[in-house]
């Protein structure tokens, strides 16, 4: 189903209009000061039924990393001429071709992907606001950093959904054999969620990576419906608060519910089931995400995620969301879905040869 009917298609069931805000260019990066001003001045618009007005397609994209590099030590903002730099080497990225022999670091080739031309609004070092070190926290049992994949354009260079517990459970493949670099391949279900079209999961699909960084939300007087472009997953949540599900009942996208305060949109998600483990988060993973309207055509969006079970504290990202230059276009995973049978077909391709080679060390 192509994303324009699916909006309409949402609006039909929660029995509302979609109302598209305008399209405006991409503003140039805005000193945290200013967007205070331009916060304290803008009167979101309202519903016909009174709830301030999220409706659109919005987009963000970012090439401010997920964590703050070591570089910038306990450095908060970027300076001008970082800025400069920054978005100078993503406009090369994306309007010149590779250098011959230049490593692609992506399965995609780079003309592909769409991770963006600009860093944040607010000019941060990285999407991290809280710890203040701009960094995920340590392990909760102490052993150094918070798991092993992270958000931004990097993250989505690697499968989505293998944790630290999918990654070690991939450290040895078919008959205890050493396993392949790329992780197990002994069956399709040892691959990601994201390879086999299942989703790309929460909170990754709430984070900028390499392509497809728009969400259209759509609104009624007691759901909210929020499409994310990547891997075509849909949430339509509640405004009402919800008894947490039976376990057995636990959601791949969790179980979530929506409240108002002021003129901000707060969700709530906790009940995953584990099956999408975004570095190494359990089913006790909890995520706030906070979506206030701040300008005619742009979302300020803040995320806390939090399993006290995979981290020693919780931690907070936040970015502006601007208008989309368009609606969401059909994510069509399974059509054409070469990768998967590939990856397969080469593992037993590598087995296969092995197994002839172990064959004639013993003659």
């Amino acid at each position: 189903m192509g994303t324009r009917v699916l909006g309409v298609a949402i609006a039909a069931a929660l029995a509302v209009p979609i109302a598209i805000v305008g399209q405006a260019p991409a503003p140039t990066a805005t000193p945290s000061a200013r967007v205070t001003e331009v916060r304290t001045t803008f009167k979101a618009p309202k519903t016909p039924w009174g709830h301030p007005d999220l409706q659109g397609t919005w987009d963000y994209r970012s090439i401010t990393p997920l964590e703050r590099p070591t570089q910038f030590g306990t450095r908060e903002f970027l300076t001008d001429a970082e800025v400069k730099e920054m978005e100078a080497r993503a406009a090369k990225r994306m309007d010149e071709p590779p250098e011959d022999g230049a490593p692609a670091g992506t399965v995609h080739p780079t003309y592909w992907t769409d991770p963006g031309r600009t860093v944040t609004e607010s000019r941060r070092t990285s999407l991290i606001i809280d710890p203040p070190n701009g960094r995920i926290p340590p392990a909760a049992d102490g052993r150094g950093g918070g798991g092993r994949r992270g958000g931004g354009a990097a993250a989505a260079t690697a499968p989505a959904g293998r944790g630290a517990g999918a990654a070690a459970a991939g450290a040895r493949g078919a008959g205890g054999a050493q396993a392949r670099s790329g992780g197990r391949a002994d069956s399709w279900l040892d691959r990601s969620t994201l390879e086999r079209c299942i989703t790309w999961g929460l909170p990754t699909a709430l984070l900028p990576g390499l392509y497809n960084n728009n969400i259209q939300i759509v609104q009624s007087p007691t759901f909210v419906a929020i499409t994310h472009e990547m891997v075509h997953d849909t949430r339509v949540i509640p405004f009402a608060d919800r008894p947490d599900l039976p376990r057995e009942l636990a959601g791949w996208l969790g179980h979530s519910s929506a409240r108002w305060e002021g003129d901000t949109l707060v969700v709530e998600t906790s009940g995953f089931n584990g099956r999408v483990n975004y570095r190494g988060a359990t089913t006790n993973l909890h995520l706030t995400e906070r979506y206030t309207r701040v300008g005619t055509d742009k979302v300020e969006f803040r995320l806390t995620v939090q399993d006290p079970t995979t981290w020693s504290a919780p931690w907070t990202v936040a970015l502006t969301m601007r208008t989309s230059e368009g609606p969401l276009v059909e994510y069509a995973c399974h059509e054409g879905n070469y990768g998967l049978r590939n990856i397969l077909e080469v593992a037993r391709d590598e087995e296969k040869a092995a197994a002839e080679a172990a064959a004639k060390g013993t003659k």
